[in-house]
């Protein structure tokens, strides 16, 4: 990892949150729009998309197989896309960096394709597992070569794929918008049970484009030989980006802040729902649709959070926003309990862990447990806690700083730039004492 890791936070304790903001772009929408886009037939506009390296990845593995992609600029980006069968082969490995997004959703689709190539990423994505794509897509009559599941992945083409049906052993929407890349390339209908809702931004997106794709309750089915047709996407600000600021305005008195144009995809919305039973003031404005998401303006003010158990139906709805969650149930009054997020085990870090590493660092009782977490709320202190390279570990405990008894110092917060790369800016501006050094 290169010295760029050890950025560092550095926050001071106190102040609140307030005035109009606008978060980056929804990086699991601006993935999709560089790869449907690409594999479109005519030429994809999309405004809103996120100029964060997670997504400049995805970008850059299209441009390297041969796709004209006009962009980034403020957020615009021109897709002159090739068709499903005009991808070429790379000349080079295709770096993911640190997204899993990329690395899962690309395996399935370059399984499809007539050509090999390998993916690799940065060392924190090297130690996440892939058996979970791997797995399935050998079902499908993909060869996919890793390193005992995980990358690099060296993906073998000239497969003919045939089409499945799979249950899906753990929600994870990755995993299911993988196999739904890989069943248009397949011959038959695949179909993909869940066990609970996941994001569902593939499957609109695919019909958005025109590809038919059949849902059902709790399962999804795509069609092998379809084509996709370029449109206009408007990519709405990330819930997931907007968490840490609902949950900095949550936790500090006399907070009052406006996120503009969040996207509210009902599969996302678990974050919103877990707050509001801890009793915060969130309201939802200027409700509307954008190529077929759900957007809305998320004002929230401050008011006093108490300790709950976690709906076991909510964990796939918000596992992107727990770290930021359990800042929140470290200033609630009570006990927090959370249960049925072993997903967390295998994201950019160990969330449960790190999460509850620094948490007690910082003076909270928290006490990690094998698929979740038990948080006794009071005061949070301060101290220096490792980010582990964790993006959303280290913006949660940015906002911790505003309950926080003294400074808190946050390690290895480069990564940052993958999701939401003026998070220090944003930050600052609403409020929050934040000075970030480079190690």
């Amino acid at each position: 990892m290169s010295s760029e890791q050890k950025k560092q936070y550095i926050v001071q304790p106190g102040g609140s949150l307030s005035g109009e903001l606008r978060v980056p772009g929804d990086k699991s929408i601006s993935h999709r729009s560089i790869m449907l886009g690409s594999l479109a037939e005519g030429t994809t506009e999309v405004s809103g998309f996120l100029e964060g390296d997670d997504a400049l990845a995805t970008l850059a593995a299209f441009r390297a197989m041969g796709v004209e992609i006009d962009g980034p600029e403020n957020g615009e980006v021109t897709i002159h896309g090739v068709g499903m069968h005009g991808l070429k082969e790379p000349d080079h490995e295709l770096d993911m960096g640190n997204s899993g997004t990329s690395i899962r959703l690309l395996s399935g689709l370059l399984s499809g394709q007539n050509f090999n190539t390998t993916l690799a990423g940065d060392s924190s994505l090297s130690k996440r597992p892939m058996s979970r794509v791997i797995d399935p897509l050998a079902k499908m009559g993909a060869v996919i070569g890793s390193n005992e599941g995980k990358p690099p992945l060296h993906v073998q083409g000239d497969n003919q794929l045939y089409a499945i049906s799979y249950e899906l052993p753990i929600a994870s929407a990755q995993v299911k918008s993988c196999l739904l890349l890989a069943g248009m390339y397949a011959k038959g209908k695949t179909t993909i049970v869940e066990p609970a809702p996941t994001r569902d931004h593939s499957e609109r997106m695919l019909k958005g484009m025109g590809y038919p794709v059949e849902v059902k309750g709790d399962t999804v089915c795509i069609e092998g030989g379809g084509r996709l047709t370029a449109t206009t996407i408007d990519v709405p600000s990330d819930i997931s980006s907007a968490t840490f600021f609902m949950v900095g305005a949550a936790i500090s008195e006399g907070s009052d802040i406006t996120l503009k144009h969040v996207g509210i995809n009902p599969t996302r919305i678990g974050v919103v729902n877990i707050l509001r039973m801890m009793g915060a003031n969130i309201s939802l404005s200027n409700e509307t649709v954008t190529g077929g998401e759900p957007v809305a303006d998320i004002r929230v003010q401050y008011a006093p959070l108490k300790g709950i158990d976690i709906p076991v139906e909510q964990v796939p709805l918000a596992i992107d926003e727990f770290p930021a969650i359990f800042v929140a149930a470290a200033s609630a009054d009570g006990r927090t309990v959370l249960t049925g997020a072993e997903e967390l085990r295998v994201k950019e870090s160990d969330r449960i862990q790190a999460m509850a590493d620094g948490l007690q660092i910082l003076g909270v009782d928290a006490v990690a447990t094998d698929d979740g977490i038990i948080i006794h709320g009071g005061t949070i202190g301060s101290g220096e806690v490792d980010s582990l390279g964790d993006h959303r570990v280290a913006m949660a405990f940015a906002m911790a700083g505003l309950q926080a008894g003294g400074t808190i110092v946050i390690n290895n917060c480069a990564n940052v730039a993958t999701s939401f790369p003026n998070f220090v800016e944003l930050a600052s501006t609403a409020g929050l004492t934040l000075d970030e050094i480079d190690g």
